[in-house]
């Protein structure tokens, strides 16, 4: 008796894998069929003839195996079988594969992908500005990473930034007193906050909800309110505060190849890219200026066609823009500031800063929470041992959603959450202890439906 192997699934003409695989086959995810191989997959399970096992050829033994060789995907935590040295496992990742030493792909490809750090420009130090009051800005939800942004970026660097807050309605207790306590802190910093009326925000989050199962539009829809203010205030650096975990998990679920780590280097390819641009009468960009358009590019037309047939499209985003669409007006403001700004040049550059780079090596968690609630005031979510997305009362939701598409391969996004808390145990930002804790005690991983959904439900059904 042979079967589909557990995690692939027949769609149409190929076979999909929902996982995550080991060297050398990490992002082989996909097998196209003949027409026989297809007739004969979709009998199963079933017994085979060697003939038929002949025409599945090397499929057998992989994605086609015996009926009493098929994985069992864990349905508890309990269960799961973890990676030697992360964090990582075959509940919150199913089919998630382990070499012979039983490490994880996150694991086997630490030395390949040391070096990617982010897909946009990084610059740990900025010039001050001579055309605008601001030297920086940063999108500021009062979660860990973005108050730890704001803190170098003032204090440490004395750069004049302009802090940009989207009001949204699930925002946590703690996040808003983190804010409150940073207007204190912070005097070289302007803040900025933007409501979407309850109405419109419905609409966009109903909309969300039906595509995503959840309704993080987070940070795009910032991205949105707050470009026209950057253009209109001349600001020449947006800088992003993503850690490093969020920004390798990219990679691993396929949304950013191996050359979009390095495309900001690549002086071929930007040499191109601005004699595109100069032969259409545009200036030339400079280091950062193209992904910041690309960026607001997608948001206000979405995702590039070129990007599509790479394989590399983001649903997340995908799902985003057109849930904006219920609300389409929203993106006029967002249209001629992009109009504007490519035409003039003036592109607030979209930058990342190290944040490993600038704590000496590595990005630990416990010291850069003592570091912010020391230097600005900032309150930590209830549950204490937290490091995750620490600003938003329904992260759970996200979670759990995203999680639940992937186990049931209803999406083949693999679960961000999972890849971060991985890769950030991985590379020592907390210890492997530590996050077994907060996996058990604050992360969304659960096959029954969690109380946060509730919540959310609640704002967009009133």
């Amino acid at each position: 008796m042979y079967d589909i192997q557990s995690r692939w699934k027949l769609e149409g003409n190929i076979l999909r894998y929902y996982g995550l695989r080991n060297q050398p086959n990490m992002f082989k995810n996909t097998v196209k069929l003949t027409k026989k191989q297809k007739t004969i997959i979709k009998k199963l399970p079933c017994g085979l003839t060697n003939s038929e096992i002949t025409i599945l050829k090397n499929l057998v033994g992989a994605q086609i195996v015996k009926f009493e060789s098929k994985r069992v995907i864990p349905s508890s935590l309990d269960d799961a079988k973890f990676c030697k040295t992360c964090i990582a496992n075959d509940f919150m990742i199913p089919g998630i594969e382990f070499d012979a030493e039983g490490r994880c792909p996150i694991c086997r490809s630490a030395e390949k992908t040391k070096n990617l750090k982010s897909i946009v420009p990084i610059m740990n130090t900025f010039p001050r500005s001579k055309k605008s009051r601001f030297d920086v800005a940063v999108f500021y939800t009062g979660g860990k990473d973005s108050t730890y942004l704001l803190y170098y970026l003032s204090k440490t660097l004395n750069l004049r930034v302009l802090a940009l807050t989207w009001e949204i309605p699930y925002m946590s207790e703690c996040a808003k007193k983190s804010i409150e306590n940073a207007k204190q802190s912070l005097n070289s910093v302007e803040f900025i906050s933007r409501k979407i009326s309850n109405d419109d925000l419905r609409k966009i989050y109903k909309k969300l909800y039906s595509l995503s199962e959840n309704t993080c539009a987070c940070p795009s829809l910032a991205y949105v309110l707050f470009y026209p203010e950057l253009v209109a205030n001349k600001v020449p650096y947006f800088v992003a505060g993503n850690e490093p975990a969020q920004l390798l998990g990219l990679y691993f679920n396929h949304m950013a190849p191996q050359i979009a780590y390095t495309f900001s280097q690549n002086k071929l390819l930007n040499f191109f890219l601005n004699i595109g641009r100069i032969l259409t009468f545009h200036p030339p960009l400079k280091k950062g200026q193209f992904h910041t358009l690309a960026t607001m590019k997608q948001l206000a037309y979405g995702d590039s066609k070129i990007k599509n047939l790479a394989g590399y499209s983001n649903q997340l985003v995908y799902n985003i823009c057109e849930a904006i669409k219920e609300v389409s007006n929203i993106l006029n403001p967002l249209k001629r500031a992009i109009r504007s700004s490519s035409w003039s040049g003036n592109i607030p550059a979209f930058v990342q800063v190290d944040f490993d780079e600038i704590c000496g090596g590595v990005y630990e968690w416990k010291k850069i929470k003592d570091t912010i609630i020391r230097e600005c005031g900032w309150v930590a979510p209830e549950e204490l041992d937290k490091g995750l997305h620490t600003s938003c009362k329904i992260e759970k939701c996200k979670e759990h959603s995203q999680f639940a598409r992937f186990y049931h391969m209803r999406s083949a996004m693999i679960p961000f959450s999972a890849l971060e808390i991985a890769i950030a145990s991985r590379s020592n930002n907390l210890s492997r202890v530590e996050a077994l804790a907060e996996l058990k005690a604050s992360l969304g991983f659960s096959l029954d439906e969690i109380p946060e959904c509730a919540i959310m439900r609640e704002y967009f059904e009133s």
